[in-house]
């Protein structure tokens, strides 16, 4: 009666911390998750299964997509300017040029014009070429004008009448020098000429998108290889060539795909040693990949040549947690528990970790969203999509795989001795051993001195780091397209476009609006003449063309050529006379529009952002109501407002970033404390990575803004791992170096050799032929190493001056900061007592001594045989109550 009593009014008190982990070992809502997913496995399974089917053939029909509008930014006020008047801009937008030269003589032979007149036709029947607006010697709007005795004459560079005879030739030259093309249409040398051919973004005939990769082939297959021969050279250029290259190229990225992920492999194996849990994280990180193809082309996505290398990430991070998961798994085979009983052990302490970090990346990601442009916020919806998957597919999907297979026996002979090997060095850290290992010289960054250095070193680092980035350059930072190669056939040919013609391909053009019929105004063309001789003298300008021009040549015309009459006239008729053969696109019918073009050296940074200058100081100070200086049209305008775009969108993306990872892991550590440790890392990485961007005069642009992003992303999961670890072992009243070296040696071990691995796999994208891809495999190698070295070194060098067992262990009896459900310790063979200070440790580590014989595993409770259980007793509900009794018993013992 007594001890019935005795046992009721045990059962009514508060149960002491430790008492409390034996008899709940997991948290209800874990606990639900995890029986939810292993009671029902074989139907889990067939959903997997049913559902990869469905999205595997879903992903066969992803295709590269890439657009015009998509590279660029809408909502800036240079585009919607731009797009506001791109039907009186024909040829100033998205177009193509393609110069056909004679290695041999000049373009006045028969054998050339003929060749010329078949490429000319040739482009105009390919789809998407706006053919009302295509340029050629060949081409009607091509004019000549002359003033003789008689007034203009003028006519069609080409007459009707040309036979290619010797004087059809001798016209063709006269006709040709007196047209204004020399520098423009007709090389300076006259070896060579251009078709300039304007495209829509969407076919008229069709109403479909063009399709870039098919344009760009076709502009080979019909253009080049069909005519280019040891006589006559092909160079095109223009945006459509640039995306199909990079297509082209890009699809060689499943090469390198294919090399990172045999790399993958044969690491996995050796670290692994067992071939069935490589091959099962293997596939389940491959399948990630393909649900993500597969949900991309089901929403309606595609792949452009800057998200082709999402899928990698995405298989990065499903490596990554899937390494997780196996050492996990095995760390709980090697105590002896039967795989299903392993795999629930792993996916019990993993999942809140991994789940966070997952959410971390996946947040992370979406903040690109705040960049507007199309294809940065595509390739943000991509790796999100990526990593929704990967809690699906190793987070869940994995362990109920794993349930049914079992750790090979040369895996867990490699554990055990890793075992041994780790009770000599935690005997080391008491003292009773001199022996020291690799986790024992990296747990020496939890020491006061060296902790002290390390920190001190990363503030050097950092303040080094900030100091260089102030350089980094928004933008190009070299002439040609720097997302291909110096060598690559495109950057030949924009070369030879640049050093034999006088208008480069870089035109940066403002658009005067005036009221309706007052473009041709006095006033209005003084004014455009002023801006026009301001712009041609900022530095990097080649040169520049107005409608002020055409009036200034023809008022001269209209005297004989006089050189006195070069320039404008006060009397508004002459004006008006002067103008009444404009070329084409250099006003619009209501007379409201006229372009100003500005040619440039080049499409720097630097360049851009003068030329820009000048113009908006202009623009302030002369605007008025009835005449405005609009920016900003041309290839040139359209990437200088993407490079203000960016400039601004870089600071607020890296903000939303660290924000938003930052708030999730105070949320899931509530620890102020623990966030520093995170995130002090990471920006350290973050800031290293802009330095080198500098050293290695990578420019942040399109292709390289979104990899701080994706790196901070990645990293953010090597801290939440090794502190969630961490943080398991200091609960328990361990010392900060013992804890340390306890999670080197188990979740350490899985950082490093992902991190390792995934920077030896993206090593390869330095063999690809796109530079851009080149580079990003630099940074994000990078990033990989740093922010694994930084997990490993930094982190617990701020937890000493941070992070305390005894606060550790205040906070959680209180149920605060710090807290770490669920998080099992597989080395322990228990799962950590959420609230215990460092005397009830030593209390409880004598009495568990008492009640259960000691094995050769340092610190091993066998408290945690209560939950040892076969594995199908995790079906039987009625061990429920056994386990209480169990705990019971255990609890009774304890007092």
């Amino acid at each position: 009666m007594t001890r019935q009593r005795n046992d009721s009014s045990q059962g009514n008190r508060k149960r002491n911390p430790v008492e409390q982990q034996l008899m709940d070992p997991i948290s209800q809502s874990e606990s639900i998750l995890e029986r939810l997913i292993f009671r029902n496995r074989p139907a889990m399974l067939i959903l997997f299964f049913l559902i990869s089917l469905v999205l595997g053939y879903q992903a066969m029909g992803l295709k590269p997509d890439a657009s015009f509008e998509k590279m660029i930014p809408g909502s800036h006020p240079y585009i919607q300017n731009f797009m506001s008047h791109r039907e009186d801009l024909a040829g100033l937008g998205n177009s193509i040029r393609i110069a056909v030269e004679a290695r041999d003589g000049d373009i006045f032979t028969a054998e050339y014009q003929e060749l010329l007149k078949q490429v000319t036709d040739e482009v105009f029947f390919i789809p998407g070429v706006d053919r009302s607006a295509l340029k050629s010697l060949w081409t009607p709007n091509v004019r000549w004008k002359e003033v003789t005795e008689e007034g203009f004459v003028g006519g069609a560079v080409i007459p009707n009448d040309y036979d290619g005879s010797d004087n059809s030739l001798e016209q063709l030259r006269q006709n040709t020098l007196r047209s204004g093309q020399v520098g423009r249409l007709v090389a300076n040398d006259f070896k060579s000429s251009i078709i300039h051919a304007p495209l829509f973004d969407i076919n008229p005939e069709t109403g479909a998108r063009l399709d870039y990769q098919a344009f760009s082939a076709q502009l080979e297959e019909v253009i080049r290889d069909k005519y280019q021969t040891d006589q006559f050279q092909i160079h095109i250029t223009g945006f459509a060539k640039v995306v199909g290259d990079l297509i082209e190229g890009a699809s060689e990225v499943v090469m390198f795909f294919l090399l990172a992920l045999i790399i993958t492999a044969i690491l996995l194996y050796l670290y692994t040693r067992c071939l069935r849990s490589a091959l099962v994280a293997l596939s389940c990180s491959m399948l990630a990949v393909i649900w993500q193809l597969g949900l991309l082309h089901s929403l309606g996505y595609g792949l452009d040549p800057y998200s082709m290398l999402v899928p990698f990430l995405v298989f990065a991070i499903a490596v990554s947690h899937g390494v997780q998961i196996i050492n996990g798994i095995t760390m709980e085979s090697a105590q002896g528990a039967e795989p299903l009983a392993a795999a629930r052990r792993s996916f019990r302490s993993l999942y809140i970790p991994g789940l966070t970090a997952l959410f971390s990346d996946g947040i992370g990601f979406i903040t690109l969203m705040v960049i507007d442009i199309a294809v940065i916020q595509e390739l943000a919806v991509a790796a999100a999509i990526g990593v929704a998957v990967v809690v699906l597919t190793n987070l869940l999907l994995l362990p109920v795989l794993m349930s049914y297979l079992s750790i090979s026996p040369k895996a867990l002979s490699h554990v055990a001795a890793q075992a041994t090997a780790n009770s000599l060095a935690q005997q080391q850290v008491e003292g009773r051993i001199a022996k020291r290992s690799l986790w024992t010289l990296f747990q020496g960054f939890t020491r006061p001195r060296t902790a002290m250095v390390t920190v001190v070193v990363a503030g050097l680092l950092f303040a080094f780091g900030v100091n260089i980035s102030r350089d980094l350059k928004i933008g190009d930072l070299d002439p040609g397209t720097p997302e291909l190669r110096p060598d690559s056939r495109y950057n030949l040919d924009n070369a030879f476009m640049t050093s034999n013609y006088s208008t480069s391909s870089d035109i940066f053009v403002v658009m005067v609006e005036t009221e309706a019929e007052q473009c041709a105004s006095f006033e209005n063309l003084d004014l455009i003449d002023r801006f026009q001789w301001e712009m041609a003298n900022v530095k990097g300008v080649q040169s520049a063309l107005s409608l002020a021009d055409v009036a200034k040549s023809t008022l001269s015309g209209l005297s004989e050529g006089s050189l006195k009459w070069h320039a404008l006239s006060r009397n508004q008729y002459l004006l008006n006379a002067a103008l009444a053969y404009v070329p084409q696109g250099m006003v619009n019918a209501q007379c409201s529009l006229t372009p100003v073009l500005i040619f440039l050296n080049d499409h720097k940074a630097d360049t851009l952002e003068r030329v820009i200058s000048a113009a908006e100081l202009f623009a302030k100070n002369h605007n008025t109501d009835s005449i405005q200086f609009q920016l900003a049209a041309g290839n040139s305008g359209i990437e200088a407002a993407t490079n203000r775009v960016i400039g601004t969108a870089q600071y607020q993306m890296l903000a939303w970033v660290y924000g938003v990872v930052g708030l999730l892991c105070l949320i899931t550590f509530r620890s102020w404390r623990t966030l520093v440790c995170i995130i002090v890392p990471l920006a350290l990485t973050s800031v290293l990575c802009q330095a080198l961007m500098t050293f290695l005069g990578i420019g942040v642009k399109v292709a390289t803004l979104p990899v701080i992003a994706l790196g901070v992303g990645i990293g953010v999961d090597y801290g939440i791992y090794i502190y969630s670890r961490l943080e398991s072992y200091l609960s328990q009243g361990m010392a900060l170096s013992e804890a340390y070296l306890l999670t080197l040696m188990t979740t350490g071990r899985a950082v490093a050799f992902t991190g390792l691995t995934l920077a030896i796999g993206v090593g390869t994208w330095l063999l690809s032929p796109i530079k851009f891809q080149a580079d990003m495999g630099v940074l994000l190698t990078f990033m990989f190493l740093w922010n694994m070295l930084g997990a490993l070194v930094l982190l617990p060098a701020l937890a000493y001056f941070l992070i305390k067992p005894k606060v550790i262990s205040s906070v959680m009896m209180e149920g605060g900061e710090g807290s770490s459900s669920g998080m099992h310790t597989p080395a322990l063979g228990i799962a950590p007592v959420q609230s215990i200070d460092r005397a009830q440790a030593v209390d409880f580590s004598e009495k568990k001594e008492q009640l259960f014989p000691a094995t050769e595993f340092p610190e091993v409770s066998k408290a945690s045989q209560h939950d040892e259980v076969k594995a199908n007793d995790f079906n039987d509900d009625s061990n429920v109550s056994k386990d209480q009794n169990n705990s019971g018993d255990i609890k009774d013992a304890i007092q």
